[in-house]
C-alpha cells in the first residue's frame, strides 16, 4: 500500500514524499478513502499512529478542490483538540502537509493573548485548529465566526471528555452548519465515545486499527520499587548510568514537577519543566529547548501524555503512577513511536501498589518488579493496598472545583489556559 493508491492529489503527493512519507499506516490506510468519500467517521488507534494525517490529508483535499465562498476567508474545516501542545502540533502536520496549497492555517488556544488570534481570524483562514474554552472566547467575542464550516474534526475526543469539555463541545456544534462532514478521532472506544458520535454524526463509518488500550509492542517495561522519598535519587542515578539519553519524566502535581526540574538541575542534569499553570510562550519554549538536545530531562505532568510528538525518545519515566490507569497507555506512547524502540519505567512506591494494580488489569499483563541495589523500599509493594481518593482504573465525575464552576457569573480558566465563564465544564489544569 501506498499514499499513491489512495487517491490523493499530486500535491499532498509531492509533500509527503518531500517529507520521506512513502507508506502509510493502517488507521491511515482505512480511514483516507472513507474520509475522500464523504463520509462521517469514527477513527480508534493507539497514541502514534499516524491519527493527524489520516483525517488531515482528505481534510486538505476537498477544501483545496473547492472555491472558497466569496467575501471575508471564514473557516470551512474546524479541528478541536483538548490541549495547547496538540493545537500547535496538528497545525503545523496540515501546514507540513498542505504546503503546495493555497490554505489557511489558524490556530487558537488559551495561554496567548487574544490580540494577535483575533487579527488571524480577521485576516481570514481556510482551516481553524482549536481549543474549546478559548475558541469560546472568540465567539463571545464575535471574531470567531463557524457559520461556512464544511468539515468538523475532534481530535482526541476522549481526552476533552475526561478535561470536562462535553458543554462547551455542545455549544460549539450549535454554531456549525448541520449539512457538514464530522470526524471523531481518539484513541479509545469507550462508549460515551460512540454515544458523543450517534448524538451529532450521520452514519458513521468506524475504524478501528488497534484493541482498545493496546501499547505498542516495541516498549519495554520496567518498574522500580522505591520509597516516595527516594524517587528522585533513583532518578538520577538511573540517568547518570544512560550518559546520552534523553527522558520525559511524568510528574503527578504542577508544584512536584517544577521542584523536581529544580532538583534535577542541581543534580547536573539540564530538565525543564512543562505543565498547565505555565504560559504557552513558556511551555513552547521548554518543548523546544527539549526537541533540540538542550535540555536532557523534560518534566511533565498529564497535560503532555497527549499530542507531543518528540521522535526518536527512547525512555519515559513515571515519576509518580498516573492517578488514572488508562493515562499510563497514553504517557508511554511517547516512546516507542512508529516502530521504534522504547522504554517505560516506573518508580514506584509502596503507597501505589493499588494504582500499579489498575494498570496491571488495564494491560492485562503483570509488569515485573526490579528493586535497584541500595533502593530497596522499607515496605513491599502490595498489589492490594488502598486506592489513593480520585485514583484508580476509571474516570472520577468533576472535582468540588469543577463543580463550583458551574455556578453564574463568575469565571474560571480552562485547562487551555482560557477565561470561560462559569456554566460551563471547566477542565483539569493538569
Amino acid at each position: 500500500m501506498t499514499f499513491e493508491m489512495l487517491g490523493l492529489s499530486p500535491a499532498l503527493l509531492r509533500a509527503l514524499a518531500e517529507n520521506d512519507f512513502s507508506t502509510p499506516t493502517p488507521i491511515q490506510a482505512q480511514a483516507i478513502p472513507l474520509v475522500l468519500g464523504g463520509h462521517d467517521v469514527l477513527g480508534a488507534a493507539q497514541t502514534g499512529t499516524g491519527k493527524t494525517a489520516a483525517f488531515g490529508l482528505p481534510l486538505l483535499q476537498r477544501l483545496a478542490k473547492q472555491t472558497p465562498p466569496k467575501g471575508p476567508r471564514k473557516p470551512r474545516a474546524l479541528v478541536l483538540v483538548p490541549t495547547r501542545e496538540l493545537a500547535v502540533q496538528v497545525a503545523d502536520s496540515l501546514k507540513t502537509y498542505g504546503r503546495h496549497l493555497q490554505l489557511n492555517v489558524t490556530t487558537v488556544f488559551g495561554g496567548a493573548g487574544m490580540g494577535p488570534q483575533v487579527d488571524n481570524l480577521r485576516r481570514g483562514t481556510d482551516i481553524l485548529v482549536a481549543t474549546p474554552g478559548r475558541l469560546i472566547d472568540h465567539m463571545e467575542r464575535g471574531s470567531a465566526r463557524l457559520d461556512a464550516v464544511e468539515v468538523l474534526v475532534l481530535d482526541e475526543a476522549d481526552r476533552m471528555l475526561d478535561m470536562g469539555f462535553l458543554p462547551p463541545i455542545k455549544r460549539i456544534l450549535g454554531r456549525l452548519p448541520k449539512e457538514r462532514q464530522t470526524l471523531l478521532f481518539s484513541a479509545t472506544f469507550e462508549p460515551r465515545i460512540k454515544a458523543l458520535a450517534l448524538e451529532f454524526m450521520r452514519d458513521p463509518r468506524q475504524v478501528q486499527v488497534a484493541a482498545s488500550n493496546t501499547i505498542a509492542e516495541t516498549i519495554v517495561h520496567r518498574v522500580h520499587p522505591v520509597d516516595a522519598v527516594r524517587k528522585r535519587d533513583l532518578l538520577v542515578e538511573i540517568l547518570a548510568r544512560r550518559h546520552a539519553d534523553q527522558v520525559l519524566v511524568f510528574g503527578k502535581t504542577k508544584h512536584g514537577c517544577n521542584r523536581l526540574a529544580e532538583q534535577l538541575e542541581k543534580s547536573g542534569l539540564r530538565a525543564v519543566a512543562i505543565h498547565g499553570n505555565k504560559s504557552q510562550a513558556q511551555r513552547q519554549k521548554a518543548l523546544n529547548l527539549f526537541k533540540a538536545g538542550k535540555a536532557r530531562v523534560l518534566v511533565a505532568t498529564d497535560v503532555a501524555a497527549r499530542g507531543l510528538d518528540i521522535p526518536d525518545l527512547p525512555l519515559v519515566v513515571n515519576h509518580d503512577l498516573p492517578m488514572v490507569a488508562e493515562d499510563y497507555i497514553h504517557r508511554i506512547g511517547r516512546t516507542g513511536r512508529a516502530g521504534a524502540q522504547g522504554e517505560a519505567l516506573s518508580l514506584v512506591s509502596p503507597e501505589e501498589g493499588g494504582l500499579l494494580n489498575q494498570i496491571q488489569k488495564l494491560l492485562k499483563v503483570d509488569l515485573e518488579m526490579d528493586v535497584v541495589d541500595g533502593y530497596a523500599p522499607a515496605r513491599p509493594i502490595r498489589l492490594d493496598a488502598p486506592i489513593p481518593k480520585n485514583g484508580g482504573g476509571k474516570r472520577q465525575p468533576a472535582t468540588p472545583r469543577r463543580a463550583r464552576a458551574a455556578r453564574p457569573h463568575a469565571h474560571a480558566r480552562g485547562s487551555d489556559g482560557s477565561r470561560r465563564a462559569r456554566g460551563r465544564a471547566a477542565g483539569s489544569a493538569r
